[in-house]
């Protein structure tokens, strides 16, 4: 089945569909894929796998509260297929674009996650997907349903097998979040920088839901993710915090959407770059505020920061605004690393590497403030930090 999606596939034109304006995927034949058909070929991919989040112990369903699901996606079908396919798709529809398609025809590894109305699942929860070998198309399915007043925080990280593998990476993430639910969600990829990837990923609030999405972008060659929040009950919020730090050739595109369906929600969401060698960014954002959505408050940022002459971002916010009663701001930016602050702090006595990474590292801990004190502010700088390191290593 998944071969004859394969085959039926019109990729999108770079330059010719709108979202793929910045993303030449011309170079990616997509038969040279073989999808991986069962959890046999997982088996043991995450061994010795460079994960995001290698602090954090994988997740065990044994000791969650009653009546919580976690189970391998496939799992979750075959042992509770009613409620799952009661949530499956309804977010990100197969007609959404040819990768989610694709995603539907084919074998998905992934998880799903059912918390029931009001309970609180205490601690974090660690998921991991691994690509196990090159010449592979992976289509991963994540799940996440929390019912009304329900409480979780879901760590989810993407990685290959090896340094060099040449894959091909197809995400597509729906998280239900329901009336006075609090979802904290953070996604981080970190595949080889030979591997395509792309996403589709939505999240929809209820009334008085809120909403914590982390996505930290580190590896892949080239691809696209959409990442589209829906605030569709009174009093929901949402935070969305991003981060990628690219180097050599590598090519990331992120497409955002914050989409204000109902009245008094509120978004914030802040992305921040950092660039180097040749590669390249793109990040594209959009605050929808639908009609009678009034007392929205929203606010997107993008800022990037280039380390070498070569690298190069763009940034490019955007509004559409159908009600009179709102509040919605935007910023973007792309620069090169300070001058004035490198030699501020050459002038008292540090090397000119030393400073350099001060400042870099000042311009990520932006992004890390945002959240309390306490372990996601460390685990993230630490993420963040070990990134860095490998960034500034070419």
């Amino acid at each position: 089945m998944a071969e004859a999606a394969l085959a039926a596939l019109e990729l999108p034109t770079f330059k010719g569909r709108p979202g793929w304006e910045f993303t030449d995927i011309s170079e990616l034949n997509l038969a040279a894929y073989r999808p991986i058909r069962g959890a046999e070929e997982l088996a043991g991919a995450t061994e010795g796998a460079s994960l995001p989040f290698a602090e954090l112990a994988p997740a065990d369903a044994e000791r969650l509260p009653a009546g919580v699901i976690l189970a391998p996606f496939q799992r979750a079908l075959a042992e509770h297929g009613e409620l799952v396919r009661r949530h499956l798709g309804r977010l990100v529809g197969a007609g959404d674009d040819v990768f989610v398609s694709l995603n539907d025809a084919a074998f998905r590894a992934g998880w799903f996650l059912y918390v029931p109305r009001g309970v609180v699942i205490e601690q974090p929860l660690s998921l991991a997907t691994v690509q196990p070998a090159s010449g592979t198309l992976l289509a991963q399915r994540t799940l996440v349903v929390l019912e009304e007043g329900a409480q979780a925080e879901v760590w989810e990280q993407f990685a290959s097998a090896q340094e060099q593998l040449d894959g091909v990476l197809d995400v597509v993430t729906e998280l239900v979040v329901g009336d006075g639910a609090r979802l904290r969600y953070v996604c981080g990829q970190a595949i080889s920088e030979q591997s395509w990837i792309f996403a589709a990923q939505r999240a929809e609030l209820a009334r008085d839901a809120a909403l914590d999405w982390v996505a930290l972008g580190f590896g892949s060659r080239s691809g696209r993710v959409r990442m589209e929040t829906r605030l569709s009950g009174e009093g929901a919020q949402a935070r969305v915090t991003g981060a990628y730090a690219s180097r050599a050739r590598q090519h990331i595109d992120f497409d955002t959407t914050q989409e204000h369906a109902a009245a008094n929600t509120t978004s914030d969401l802040a992305f921040r770059g950092v660039l180097s060698g040749r590669s390249s960014a793109v990040w594209k954002g959009n605050i929808i505020v639908d009609p009678g959505a009034q007392k929205t408050d929203a606010f997107q940022e993008s800022r990037n920061l280039l380390l070498s002459k070569r690298a190069h971002a763009d940034a490019i916010p955007g509004l559409e605004i159908q009600a009179n009663d709102v509040r919605c701001t935007h910023a973007a930016a792309v620069a090169q690393v300070d001058a004035e602050q490198l030699f501020y702090l050459r002038s008292r006595g540090l090397p000119e590497p030393d400073a350099k990474r001060l400042v870099i590292e000042g311009f990520l801990a932006a992004l890390v403030e945002r959240f309390e004190a306490g372990a996601v502010r460390e685990l993230l700088g630490a993420v963040l930090e070990r990134r860095l390191q490998q960034v500034l290593a070419r």
